[in-house]
């Protein structure tokens, strides 16, 4: 089977576990009932559009991130954005506005994108953006927030518009979470949490793997307290090292096994979450998925790249649409180089063939 085979697969399997779940999860809530109900037929008519494009010679990927703001409220130890300069405490004049991502959110469910992930920086900082999201009912976005800036508006917000997943930042246990964000955050989630459990808001936890705090959040504890507290979904993101500094909080080959295991495991224990790796899951679609295979990311002020953590860009968004920018001559030799389709152990492609990525982008 090749490639391109195995990730049609990889996400269709993947799609249909989410919203089978998701349905799953709010059988005893008519809100969200109603709303997934809704999602999961705008889900089936966007993956025949795909299809259709595909057929044609046109990939359209199901996934599309978009880091909303390079401001952030925290200063979190060995934060990426912060080390390549895309994060700040106060932005910069040159994020895109309302309008234009109003304009890429219209592009986007016109040509069958299902999945819209917002990012920062901290994106609830930007209200404007976040309703403007909240008008596209049949695009799901998942919000990676660190979330304290969820306060009682925010939380309304969520529980009218259920295309809106907040997606919360926490690090493992409270000491664990304290010392890479800040002093009493650990508590502060657990309260933001109570409270969307309290209004039956479907929500999710996004957790940066390390060497420090792998065994804690692959533990069955771990993922029993966020089941407790009403978390659905948890992310697993493997932490790139920002500089040597930190490279030795990267996990290693046999932390990477050790997790991929433990998800193994976890998974059929509580069939009512979905629980996901990156990139350890990619392994499943035979290789890299950004540069539009699965995804890709738009920055703050426009700039079209393959992926967060290989933040290089030969086309700005501001000046193209999005099918033009799928196909910009950086991400097509992306795709015809073997970076993309290596079958990997693990680790960010992309960022450990820095230096070749640089070199195609010349």
């Amino acid at each position: 089977m090749d490639t391109n085979t195995i990730l049609i697969e990889y996400l269709k399997n993947g799609f249909e576990n989410i919203l089978k779940d998701a349905m799953k999860a709010s059988i005893f809530n008519p809100k969200e009932s109603l709303f997934m109900a809704s999602f999961i037929l705008a889900a089936k008519k966007a993956g025949k559009q795909r299809n259709d494009s595909e057929q044609k010679g046109v990939h359209i990927p199901p996934f599309l991130i978009a880091s909303i703001t390079n401001s952030c409220n925290l200063h979190c130890a060995g934060c990426y954005a912060r080390a390549n300069q895309s994060c700040n405490d106060q932005g910069k004049d040159s994020e895109m506005s309302t309008s234009d991502w109003k304009r890429i959110f219209e592009e986007a469910q016109q040509i069958g994108i299902s999945f819209i992930l917002l990012a920062g920086g901290e994106p609830l900082l930007r209200r404007d953006i976040i309703e403007t999201a909240a008008t596209f009912p049949h695009i799901l976005f998942p919000i990676f927030t660190n979330g304290t800036k969820m306060e009682s508006d925010y939380i309304r917000l969520f529980d009218k518009n259920r295309n809106l997943i907040p997606v919360i930042s926490i690090e493992g246990d409270e000491q664990q979470t304290d010392s890479r964000r800040g002093k009493g955050t650990y508590k502060l989630l657990c309260e933001r949490m109570e409270e969307m459990r309290k209004h039956g808001i479907l929500y999710g936890a996004s957790v940066t793997v390390t060497s420090e705090n792998s065994k804690t959040v692959t533990s069955d504890s771990f993922v029993k307290g966020l089941s407790k507290n009403g978390c659905k979904v948890v992310f697993y993101v493997e932490y790139v090292p920002v500089t040597t500094e930190t490279e030795f909080l990267a996990p290693n080959l046999a932390e990477k096994q050790f997790l991929d295991a433990s998800l193994q495991k976890l998974r059929p224990c509580y069939q009512d979450m979905i629980l996901l790796s990156f990139p350890g899951d990619e392994k499943e679609a035979g290789g890299c998925l950004a540069a539009g295979r699965g995804f890709f990311h738009i920055n703050y002020h426009g700039g079209v790249e393959p992926c967060p953590f290989s933040p290089y860009s030969d086309t700005n968004i501001k000046n193209t649409t999005l099918l033009n920018a799928l196909n910009s001559p950086f991400f097509l030799k992306l795709k015809n180089t073997e970076l993309l389709h290596t079958v990997h152990n693990g680790g960010c492609v992309l960022f450990e063939h820095e230096d070749e990525v640089r070199e195609l982008l010349k």
